[in-house]
Parts: structure tokens; C-alpha cells; sequence
């Protein structure tokens, strides 16, 4: 199916590809979700420390999320597409994030091409759109993808994105970006494919462009989608390739239910050193 043209204002093609990782999206699912009578037992043994308490309240706790990890343990093919055709979409707010409104806003991103991974219905696309910076967003999940076109197709901007079908990790665009943006990504594949985001990240990104990672969850649970991450998780694998920090701090901007979650990363690989 792949080439395949569909009626919509913005190029639109289908893949027959594997729901590896997608918009919080799309991953390989975890072979071990928590039950409710082990997070129970957990609660219970947890009480005396508040750490290991944050544990015991992790996503899966949340009845649509935990409704999620059903879905995609049962169908490990289908399952990302199926929770965007019964609308099991928690992730999704409906808007652009506003950390991204906030940058777009104030000038502070990056101009030429962008990249959204794993884009779903496609607000943050759609507000970094413009001009002098085209946008790119990828999902694994046609549905995603449909919804996306449908209600972007009468934008005044709507020659400034793309919406594609895509497989994140076996996609091959003709052209590097020069900015990344990763939120409600990483955490959503497996840990196991950490390193696999990390290369395609190098491949994708131009040897001067940013990477912006919007971090979350900042918690310490077991189980997922959405898998709990740390600011040492993406150093772990971006470091390795090159790529330093340039800043890591709170997400201010965060909506109320993520606060003091989230951490905003911006990343550049590092100059290459002068050969004497």
C-alpha cells in the first residue's frame, strides 16, 4: 500500500509497516503490564517511603490507560491503530502543547524543517507551521493520520506540513531537518528500542540541528506505555552519538495533571574537535 494517495490537502501516504512506536504512542509492546492485585500488594508494602509510593501510581493505574496496555498486549500488530478508532487517546490534549506555542510565540525554535515523531493528530505540527520553517509529522497509526488531514485541510498554512503514514524507525525521508521535537514519544516505546530512537535520531537530524525532548513522565513506576523516563535515560543513548545538553529544566508550562513531571531538554551534537 505504500505510495498510495488519498484526497486530502497534505501528502498522505500508508505503509504496511509494524506499530513499533507511534503517538505516545506507537510502540513495541511490553511483554509484563502490572495487575491490579500487584500494584495493590505494592501500594501496601510501599506506604513508608514516598518514593516507592510515586511507584505504586503509576499510568497503569488510570483506568484508560490501563485500558491501552490491554489493547496492545492482545494486538501487538494493531494495537495503537485500534486505541485511535475507539478514541482511547489520553495523550492527545486537543491543542498544541504549550511549551511549543510558548517557543513558537517568542522565536525560540529553530527555522527550515522540523520534525514531529509519533505526531498523532497533528496541533503541535500545525502551530510550528509557517513560512520559513515546513513541518513534518509521522505517525504509525492511519487513523492518527486520517484525523490529522481531516481537520487541518482548510488551514491558512496548510502548505507549511506534511502528514505521513510512517514508520518512525524504517522511514527514509530525502532530507535532513533541523529540528526534532519528541514528546509523548520516547516513553511510549519500549525500553529495549531506546538506543534504535537514539540512532535514528542522528540519522534523521542535520549535523547542526536540535533536538528537543519534552520529558515524561518524570516518574519512577514499573510497566508501560507510557514508560517512566529520566533525563539520565536520554543521556544514556544521545551521548554515545555526540550529543551534549544544552539545557535541562523544568517544564513551567506543563498542563496541571503533568506538573513537575516534565522537563524540557534541548540537545546539539557536539563541534568536532580541530586536527592539529
Amino acid at each position: 500500500m505504500r505510495g498510495r494517495t488519498f484526497g486530502f490537502s497534505q501528502r498522505f501516504l500508508l505503509s504496511q509497516v509494524t506499530p513499533l512506536a507511534g503517538s505516545w504512542r506507537q510502540s513495541r509492546p511490553s511483554s509484563r503490564f502490572p495487575s491490579r492485585p500487584a500494584i495493590a500488594a505494592a501500594a501496601g508494602r510501599m506506604e513508608s517511603s514516598a518514593a516507592d509510593a510515586s511507584r505504586s501510581r503509576g499510568p497503569g493505574t488510570i483506568p484508560k490507560v490501563s485500558k491501552i496496555q490491554s489493547v496492545i498486549g492482545q494486538d501487538s500488530q494493531g494495537g495503537w491503530e485500534r486505541c485511535w478508532e475507539e478514541g482511547l487517546t489520553p495523550w492527545d490534549l486537543g491543542k498544541p502543547t504549550p511549551l511549543i506555542a510558548h517557543l513558537v510565540q517568542t522565536g525560540d525554535l529553530p527555522l527550515g524543517r522540523a520534525l514531529v515523531p509519533g505526531c498523532g493528530s497533528g496541533h503541535d505540527v500545525v502551530a510550528m507551521a509557517g513560512p520559513e520553517r515546513h513541518v513534518v509529522g509521522v505517525d504509525i497509526s492511519v487513523s492518527a493520520i486520517q484525523k490529522a488531514c481531516e481537520m487541518t485541510s482548510a488551514l491558512p498554512n496548510k502548505e507549511h506540513f506534511t502528514f505521513l503514514a510512517e514508520d518512525f524507525f524504517a522511514w527514509q525521508p530525502t532530507e535532513l531537518f533541523d529540528l526534532i521535537f519528541d514528546y509523548t514519544f520516547f516513553c511510549a516505546i519500549d525500553p529495549s528500542m531506546r538506543s534504535a530512537w537514539a540512532d535514528r535520531i542522528g540519522d534523521l537530524l542535520k549535523p547542526d540541528g536540535e533536538l528537543i525532548t519534552l520529558m515524561y513522565p518524570m516518574d519512577e513506576f514499573d510497566g508501560g506505555p507510557p514508560y517512566a523516563v529520566s533525563v539520565s535515560d536520554y543521556e544514556e543513548v544521545l551521548h554515545s552519538l555526540g550529543f551534549k545538553a544544552i539545557s535541562v529544566v523544568d517544564n513551567e508550562l506543563a498542563i496541571a495533571p503533568r506538573k513537575g513531571r516534565e522537563k524540557v531538554g534541548r540537545w546539539k551534537r557536539k563541534s568536532p574537535q580541530a586536527h592539529m
